[in-house]
Formats: structure tokens, C-alpha cells, sequence
């Protein structure tokens, strides 16, 4: 075989392996969270000192992981699109930061329960810490 065809095949197999990688992250399930088993149980005073401390080491425990936790709604707000978002009330009148939860369209209907001031338990995916701790695809385990 020549150089030029040999050069051919390996840049359409890469093209081709690429392709199929990408095919397959992009079409992964997503985790029902409803069903899963939270890795971590915890509160929302907790897990905000804990990322205070240090963030680094609260995104290894915490980040990507299914997370159940308590707290008391300080905010509940409508999206553009009919979805809601929880906030979770910080009792450290000096911090800033929060635990914001986004949860599921399919959560809409039990909503009509929850008030403000009231101790709830979400279960959501953690994806961080941006000044709030973000939960999104989150579900109400207890109102």
C-alpha cells in the first residue's frame, strides 16, 4: 500500500471511532432520579459549610453525585418554561450563598403544597458551586 492510502484509512478511522464516541455520550440515559438511591443524605446548613470550607473537597464528595437533602424553602420561583426552582434557606445571616434546587416539570403538580418557610427534603444531582450550591433534575422526597 502506499503512504497516501495508509494516511487515508487512519484519518477515516479516527473519523469514524470520533464519531461513534460522540454518538454514544450524547445518547446516554439520563438518571431517574425519582428512582435512584442518593449516594449522600444531608442538610442544606451542612453541605453550605462544607463548600465554604473547601470547595475542592466538597466537589470531589459531592459533584455529579445524586444528593438528598433537607432544608427550609426560602424561595420558590417559576422559569419561563413552567419550572421551578427552590431556594433553600441559609440560617449564617452573614453568608450569601444558598442551595438552589431545579426541579422536574413532573414535580409541578405537588407544589401547590409547599410554602415558603416550610422544611422540605429534594433529592437532585449536584453539579457544583457558582456562589449557590446547584441541584438540577431534582425531586420533592418529603413536603
Amino acid at each position: 500500500m502506499s503512504k497516501k492510502k495508509i494516511l487515508i484509512f487512519l484519518v477515516l478511522s479516527i473519523i469514524i471511532v470520533t464519531s461513534l464516541f460522540i454518538y454514544k455520550e450524547y445518547n446516554k440515559p439520563h438518571i431517574n432520579v425519582a428512582k435512584a438511591t442518593p449516594k449522600i443524605v444531608i442538610n442544606s446548613q451542612q453541605i453550605l459549610k462544607e463548600y465554604q470550607e473547601n470547595e475542592n473537597k466538597a466537589n470531589t464528595k459531592y459533584l455529579d453525585q445524586i444528593v438528598q437533602i433537607s432544608g427550609k424553602v426560602s424561595k420558590l420561583e417559576a422559569t419561563n418554561d413552567n419550572r421551578i426552582i427552590i431556594t433553600l434557606k441559609n440560617d449564617d445571616k452573614s453568608a450569601i450563598s444558598t442551595v438552589i434546587c431545579h426541579l422536574t416539570s413532573e414535580e409541578n403538580n405537588k407544589l401547590k403544597k409547599l410554602k415558603e418557610g416550610q422544611n422540605i427534603i429534594v433529592k437532585g444531582i449536584c453539579t457544583g458551586y457558582l456562589m449557590d450550591i446547584i441541584l438540577i433534575r431534582c425531586v420533592l422526597v418529603k413536603i
